[in-house]
């Protein structure tokens, strides 16, 4: 009488032990909780049973059309729509996929994919990953008419237990058999796609959380504060060393203390060299001023370059003319 209700709580607890396994699922079950095929029907022992648009389950690389024989790379993408949204949402997910034994799958040992469970023609997830993965489907060898997949995707939390925090969704999509559409036709229907089930706010009109749109505006701030101060850092340079030359040139005239006296066969060459760079630099300074093919920074040093190159070939001019002291000579 004693044994049996410690055997009973004995049992319950180990039940409980057992509920996360079923959470933590390495790869959903053939058959969901209502005796259907998991790959068709969803995964009914999460989210209360039913479909979710906040499941979103995307697959790319798609052909509109398969060759016989040929290989095509394809990601599955199965995600939170509150997560994308960039909000609190779940962050881990699953998948199975099938091809209804068409074809053949593949996939690098390094992507977290398996076999599904009792269904050699079911690829699934190995452990609940972060919802993307890579992997390979090889076209049959010869026509086998359209090839039709399903793919389930279950977005999960993080209690452990296949609950109503659980969100799935599946998608179905078709791909036509070799010649069904003419290359004269546009080329973009020959193209891979992306095909996507969920929430439509979510797939095509994303909007930002305020999270993301705060730390847009403070990075546009910023950046604005980088450029203003940068302007006005070099416009207060560059006029403290206008002002500084100007003031040279007037208490030279005014104390006849004029530049150094410069001989011609020195003057020539440093002449020559600063009046080069001065019409190299004034070019650039108009090409990229017209063009605008450089930032406002780049242009803003060449006319600089130039204007003080401009004033170098004055100097020597100076120099030049200037008459030879005792110093000079000697």
């Amino acid at each position: 009488m004693g044994r049996s209700p410690r055997l009973l709580v004995a049992l319950i607890l180990i039940g409980l032990l057992a509920l996360p396994a079923f959470g933590n699922s390495q790869g959903p079950p053939q058959l969901n909780g209502d005796n259907d095929e998991t790959v068709k029907y969803g995964c009914s022992c999460h989210g209360n049973g039913a479909t979710a648009d906040r499941a979103v389950v995307m697959i790319s690389g798609v052909p509109v059309m398969y060759d016989a024989g040929a290989a095509y790379e394809m990601i599955i993408t199965v995600a939170d729509s509150v997560t994308l949204a960039g909000s609190d949402g779940n962050t881990k997910a699953g998948f199975i996929l099938t091809a209804n034994g068409v074809g053949a799958f593949s996939w690098d040992s390094s992507e977290d994919i398996r076999e599904a469970e009792d269904d050699p023609d079911a690829i699934s997830h190995a452990h609940t990953g972060n919802g993307v993965w890579t992997f390979t489907w090889t076209a049959p060898s010869e026509d086998s008419g359209a090839v039709h997949f399903s793919l389930v995707g279950n977005s999960v939390d993080s209690s452990g237990l296949p609950d109503e925090g659980d969100y799935w969704n599946v998608l179905t999509f078709s791909i036509n058999a070799p010649g069904t559409i003419t290359y004269g036709d546009s080329p973009a229907t020959l193209q891979t796609r992306t095909i996507a089930v969920g929430d439509y706010d979510t797939l095509f009109v994303l909007e930002e959380s305020e999270a993301q749109k705060e730390a847009k505006r403070q990075e546009a701030l910023s950046d604005r504060i980088f450029e203003k101060g940068n302007l006005f850092y070099w416009t207060s340079l560059t006029a403290l060393l206008v002002g500084a030359v100007y003031q040279r040139e007037i208490l030279e005239r005014r104390y006849q203390t004029g530049p150094e006296h410069l001989a011609m066969e020195l003057a020539y060459p440093q002449g020559i060299r600063r009046g080069l760079v001065a019409l190299l630099a004034f070019y650039l300074a108009v090409d990229w001023t017209a063009n605008g093919g450089q930032g406002d920074f780049i242009i803003g040093c060449a006319w600089f370059i130039a204007a003080w190159a401009s004033y170098g070939v004055y100097r020597t001019v100076r120099s030049a003319k200037a008459e030879p002291t005792v110093h000079d000579v000697m």
